[in-house]
């Protein structure tokens, strides 16, 4: 497979993504910039996090604006994989592409320390970890917190679209999400950085079996 990283003006977290992807799991991937207009050549997009023209307005309202937003819709309603951490996740629900939002966490304060998600292994994304798995990911945000209305949520449940919750509440996201896709199952956003947990030296390797899990599962997307 081959990834395209997507790079917005703001964004600080898309070597980290690079990395993980291309130099520890070995997959095929290339920055691509946010004025690019076409996604040819590639499997699958991964929206790091940062900040993302600086987050003016909400964070991610101007970035779904970019030209390569509209091929990252293309290749979600294709049912390719797209992954949005972090501002990546904020991105994905401005652009429409998944629900809900992500407000000012609880505290009004920046969070960057190392959680504990419990993990839905029924997805896609998440396949290589064990059912109800509790693993350890590092979050760093200011605007976190999940919100969705009564029925949107009711909805999460019923089509078992919520990924990653937190252990215990982080930033007051709404009944601890930290992460869902989309119904069809190809996208997912998360507030914690997978990325970031791939190296012991690192504090966990948590991560790898998140995107071992997509080279897994999607790995037989055809190259256009």
């Amino acid at each position: 497979m081959k990834f395209a990283v997507i790079v917005f003006p703001g964004s600080n977290c898309d070597m980290d993504m690079l990395w993980a992807i291309k130099d520890v799991m070995g997959a095929e991937a290339e920055y691509v910039r946010h004025d690019v207009s076409s996604l040819a050549g590639f499997d699958g997009v991964l929206l790091p996090g940062g900040f993302s023209y600086g987050d003016y307005l909400r964070c991610g309202a101007i970035a779904r604006f970019s030209p390569i937003m509209t091929e990252v819709k293309r290749f979600a309603e294709e049912g390719k994989p797209v992954f949005g951490t972090c501002n990546g996740f904020q991105v994905l629900t401005e652009a429409g592409l998944l629900p809900g939002a992500l407000i000012r966490n609880k505290s009004l304060h920046f969070i960057c320390k190392t959680t504990a998600l419990k993990v839905n292994n029924q997805t896609k994304f998440t396949s290589e970890y064990e059912a109800d798995e509790v693993i350890h990911v590092p979050v760093a945000h200011g605007e976190g917190n999940y919100i969705c209305d009564e029925k949107t949520l009711e909805q999460l449940k019923a089509n078992n679209q919520i990924v990653f919750t937190y252990e215990e509440d982080v930033n007051g996201s709404l009944e601890n999400i930290a992460g869902i896709c989309n119904e069809a199952g190809n996208v997912v956003g998360m507030m914690p950085h997978p990325e970031r947990a791939m190296e012991s030296l690192l504090g966990s390797t948590d991560g790898r079996r998140f995107f071992a899990s997509i080279l897994k599962n999607f790995g037989k997307v055809s190259v256009k």
